[in-house]
């Protein structure tokens, strides 16, 4: 089983989701928008992904949601993630974990094709 957290509007999320279907594979949406992420959910998608929470933001979209950035360090992780928790559009999408724990950012064909084979 796949879980996949999406934002519907989004094209990438709506291309991951259809490489599922095609695929044959089971999967979980969760919209992320409407049910954001912990902080425990995010540090064991991070741990999983090799990634800061820094890594995962969509820091241009963060002055459309007039949120001013922390520094990129370990000083600020927690406000990262707290960041993201409240402002779960600044999260990158769509991320994809497999059954196995293999985590991807699904935005590109590889990225998505390995987190099928690892389901």
């Amino acid at each position: 089983m796949i879980e996949i957290w999406l934002n519907p509007a989004c094209s990438k999320c709506r291309t991951a989701e259809g490489e599922l279907r095609a695929a044959g594979v089971d999967y979980t949406v969760r919209r992320y928008l409407d049910e954001p992420p912990t902080v425990a959910e995010l540090e064991d998608v991070l741990a999983r992904l090799g990634l800061e929470p820094w890594d995962i933001a969509r820091t241009a979209d963060a002055t459309k949601l007039g949120v001013s950035l922390p520094a990129k360090d370990s000083t600020h992780r927690r406000q990262w993630l707290e960041l993201l928790v409240d402002h779960p559009r600044l999260i990158q999408r769509p991320i994809l974990t497999a059954s196995d724990g293999t985590t991807v950012v699904g935005r590109d064909p590889a990225s998505l094709a390995r987190v099928i084979a690892a389901d």
